[in-house]
């Protein structure tokens, strides 16, 4: 790449990262609020949250890069266009292709990473995310046990803790009256959760349990250390489902017929396949659409506002359509074959206005006066 060529890479390359990392940033903190509540609900850490919050950040940045791509080309050929700087450099020789190949050049760049992003990071986070969420929601110590709250777990089970640390717990109660014949409560000073030959439960120490019968007969039994079985408990949990943005590519064009998410989502899970592949084209369609919008009409002194706001309109038309593809695949898989058709009949498209348009027509600077010849007479008179 020659010096301008180099120039103009780093500044789309800097205008795009600024804003990738800005839209990045407000779309982490909306995506972590939505799982706040089961975070909050378990008592969760912070770094929990931020975890969570990190482990969007891959399907978040593949989704904004094509519109910042957009952006980010379109602000940085302004400027350039604005200073004179583009004109210098086609005077000097420089053809369309020589302006716009650093920018089509980082495009490509930028559908590399977003197909990397699509086809192995994002699944390899969205698994890691649906299991921190899941552990937290099955979190024993904070689902079964909270600090200076009664917990009423089911029908006829009770618990009660003054104080909670991790697993251990201080001034522990356990009411267990699911078997109407034997009522049971547990009071015991400390209390932690283990696991006891693979079964989990809670330890309980220094305490006593009073037990009534169907007879109406109350027992006192103290004891020094008792267990509290919580495999009840563990059975209810719910298990980890791979929903398709957890999947990786093979997963989604083969799916276990033999399970029934799979079977039931067959369309989806396919739908999701092609919005992987298909999606990164539309890196290079923005990008020829931004270079379209500054550098496909005539130099003009009052800027391109008008050019910018039409192609900014045909840049959100294009994304909504690819959305708008890939959610119609679901229910028909035929528009599978649109969701690649879209970016590359942009790319086609623009190409052809841009690079391959006849120069037939066009005024250059000047063209419009017109040059008188001289008389013959004159001609005879200066050769005499």
């Amino acid at each position: 790449m020659t010096g301008f060529q180099r120039y103009l890479f780093r500044n789309v390359l800097r205008t795009l990262l600024a804003i990738v990392g800005g839209l990045a940033m407000i779309a982490l903190l909306t995506e972590g609020l939505k799982e706040i509540d089961p975070i909050l609900d378990n008592r969760q850490s912070l770094l929990v949250y931020l975890w969570v919050s990190v482990l969007a950040a891959p399907q978040i940045i593949s989704l904004l890069m094509p519109i910042a791509l957009f952006v980010a080309t379109t602000n940085a050929l302004n400027i350039s266009h604005r200073e004179n700087e583009i004109v210098v450099a086609q005077a000097s020789g420089m053809s369309n292709w020589g302006v716009a190949s650093p920018v089509l050049r980082l495009a490509v760049l930028a559908s590399i990473l977003h197909l990397g992003l699509n086809l192995w990071i994002q699944p390899a986070a969205f698994r890691e995310m649906r299991t921190t969420l899941s552990d937290a929601s099955t979190d024993l110590a904070a689902s079964l046990v909270r600090e200076g709250q009664f917990m009423h777990l089911s029908d006829g089970l009770t618990t009660f803790a003054r104080e909670v640390n991790g697993s251990q717990m201080s001034d522990l109660l356990i009411a267990d009256s699911r078997n109407p014949d034997e009522v049971s409560t547990y009071i015991a000073k400390k209390g932690y959760i283990a696991e006891l030959e693979g079964i989990p439960a809670i330890v309980m120490t220094d305490g006593h349990v009073e037990q009534l019968n169907a007879n109406g007969v109350r027992n006192l039994v103290r004891f020094d250390q008792s267990t509290f079985d919580l495999a009840p408990f563990v059975a209810d949990q719910k298990a980890v489902i791979l929903k398709e943005s957890d999947r990786y590519l093979p997963e989604l064009f083969f799916p276990d017929m033999t399970n029934f998410y799979d079977h039931a989502n067959r369309q989806r899970l396919l739908a999701e396949g092609h919005a992987r592949i298909a999606a990164p084209l539309l890196n290079i369609a923005m990008a020829l659409i931004a270079v379209y919008a500054v550098l496909g009409g005539d130099f003009s002194r009052r800027g391109y506002s008008m050019r910018i706001a039409f192609a900014s309109a045909a840049a959100v038309a294009l994304r909504l359509a690819a959305f708008g593809t890939a959610s119609a695949a679901v229910d028909n898989p035929n528009f599978n074959a649109l969701q690649y058709g879209l970016p590359i009949a942009a790319i086609v498209l623009v190409s052809l206005l841009h690079f391959v348009k006849p120069t037939r027509g066009k005024r250059l600077p000047g063209a419009g006066r017109k040059i008188r010849s001289p008389a013959p007479s004159t001609l005879t008179e200066s050769r005499a």
